[in-house]
């Protein structure tokens, strides 16, 4: 799957690149992760972060595409039955977004698209200790939705919810298990402010 994603993106970035200019840019914000399960789990909102890179290709005055590469932290919280202690689910991934977006005239855009997540590492921690996870897939599939806006002088905002579409639980008796994340950032983009809004 990793091999396919990234032919995918490779062969998509080459063929824009030969016919449009593209602009990069740098990214980063806070997440507010939780886990979706099957079972009645109460999990709780975990606060996170973000940080990467994007490149935006403009495919007409409206339209664009963009595709994103960025590390996030992300992860859920919940209470253990019986315990006052709590217990913190950290998954750390590399997410590689690619974004069809919509401009209005005001410096405003819609964007939403496919999201591949990598997992880098997951660990759980109760109390002090903590340990590696090793009951999570190693990919995750989301459908982030979201609004943007960008300045003149190149500097944005935008927030987004991912919604997760994939069972990243690795324990093929357990339920199934999906990570939505809310994200709320800033991102800085080089380029002509005139063509890019």
């Amino acid at each position: 799957m990793k091999k396919i994603t990234i032919f995918i993106l490779g062969t998509f970035l080459m063929y824009t690149a030969d016919a449009q200019k593209i602009y990069f840019g740098i990214k980063g914000g806070v997440n507010a992760s939780t886990l979706h399960s099957t079972t009645n789990t109460n999990f709780e909102n975990k606060i996170g972060f973000n940080i990467g890179g994007l490149a935006h290709i403009h495919t007409s005055k409206t339209w664009a595409i963009q595709p994103e590469i960025f590390y996030s932290l992300e992860g859920t919280r919940a209470s253990l039955i019986g315990s006052n202690n709590k217990i913190t689910y950290n998954l750390n991934y590399i997410n590689v977004p690619v974004l069809l977006q919509y401009f209005f005239s005001n410096g405003f855009r819609l964007e939403g698209g496919p999201q591949m997540g990598f997992l880098l590492s997951a660990k759980t921690k109760t109390g002090n200790v903590t340990v590696n996870d090793k009951g999570f897939q190693s990919t995750a599939v989301s459908i982030p939705l979201g609004i943007g806006y960008l300045s003149s002088s190149g500097l944005g905002i935008d927030a987004r919810y991912v919604f997760g579409l994939s069972n990243i639980n690795d324990n093929s008796n357990g339920s199934t298990v999906q990570s939505n994340v809310f994200q709320f950032g800033f991102f800085y983009q080089l380029g002509d402010t005139k063509i890019l809004r």
